[in-house]
């Protein structure tokens, strides 16, 4: 019968081998090649990281309010052009017209708020220097899921943090302090704390992606921001306007359901639509027909289901001149034009 153990020759020559085996320069190149890759990727990591921080952070501010103004909190905005506009949230400059922006070097500098548009939770302050480091917006459209992003603030009072982590969805809503939808928010992964607030999110490239704008209490890795195209059009309204125009309809409106025998009686998509309260005298709605007891169940044939769909196709549809609401008036589809211009 054979011995299940080993003899002790055997021992010695399987410890021989062994011991040539950590001493071959083969298998030392073939375990040594995991471990260079594995640093090449980390230092590539951290190139990419601390290469957008070296280009963003000279343009990032703390921002809070001067001592004529009443107490409010404090968070985070970064300067877009070399006159000094900067981008923060609505929610930090929470309705005070004066404000400090403390730079990356310390300065401390006076900052008046140009808009303010609670509806994207976005403010364009203008600080009182010139020859400002700054950091353009890039393309928001561009972002993709698993993508490194890093955001830049001062979270708790702690100026120029940083932390890194992963664009994780694309197309979050999330509602703004004026009731209305905020659309294609960024979730992400980088760690945000009260004070980041209004500070950029940004690509490896160091590109602003984003907006940071809210975390989720007792949440863990659900950070927010208001994508930079959506933040290039408030900038732009702001600056010429000093607010943001959206189209108004001039109505009193609530969401209701539709009977399902008039669902089926007029072929309907939805199950649900805005019926119209009263109409302003004048106003759009008031121009183009739209009456009390209307149903609007469309605008330019997309589905209107909810307010927060009307809200959204009449920004969709801001720059055309004249949309078609199509309303159920006495069990009727009629196709009504409203004038937006």
């Amino acid at each position: 019968m054979t011995s299940p153990f080993l003899s002790s020759g055997e021992i010695q020559q399987l410890w021989q081998r062994l011991s040539a085996d950590e001493t071959d320069p083969k298998r030392a190149a073939s375990q040594q090649q995991p471990r260079d890759s594995e640093r090449d990727l980390w230092d590539s990591y951290s190139q990419a990281v601390t290469g957008a921080v070296d280009q963003v952070s000279p343009a990032v501010v703390s921002i809070s309010g001067d001592a004529t103004n009443r107490p409010s909190g404090s968070g985070t905005g970064f300067i877009i052009a070399p006159d000094g506009f900067a981008l923060t949230n609505s929610h930090v400059v929470g309705g005070r017209s004066r404000l400090i922006a403390t730079t990356a070097d310390g300065d401390r500098l006076a900052a008046d708020v140009i808009g303010d548009d609670p509806a994207t939770d976005l403010a364009l302050v203008r600080i009182a220097a010139r020859d400002l480091p700054f950091v353009g917006l890039g393309d928001s459209a561009a972002a993709r899921p698993g993508q490194l992003v890093i955001a830049l603030g001062s979270p708790l009072g702690f100026q120029s943090t940083v932390t890194t982590g992963v664009i994780s969805a694309l197309g979050r809503s999330m509602r703004g302090e004026s009731g209305r939808l905020i659309e294609q928010i960024l979730q992400h992964t980088a760690p945000l704390n009260p004070g980041n607030s209004g500070g950029p999110l940004v690509n490896s490239r160091g590109q602003v992606l984003g907006v940071n704008t809210a975390i989720i209490a007792n949440a863990q890795g659900l950070g927010f921001a208001v994508p930079s195209n959506t933040a290039l059009w408030v900038v732009g309204e702001l600056i010429h306007h000093g607010e943001v125009r959206r189209p108004k309809l001039g109505i009193v409106a609530e969401m209701v359901a539709i009977p399902r025998s008039l669902v089926r009686q007029l072929d309907l998509l939805n199950e649900s639509a805005v019926l119209v309260r009263s109409v302003e005298s004048v106003g759009a709605a008031w121009a183009g027909g739209i009456a009390a007891e209307d149903l609007i169940v469309a605008i330019n044939d997309r589905p209107v289901e909810s307010i927060d769909d009307l809200h959204r196709l009449l920004t969709m549809f801001r720059g055309q001149k004249t949309i078609v609401a199509t309303v159920v008036r006495k069990q009727q589809l009629l196709g009504i034009e409203i004038p937006l211009g």
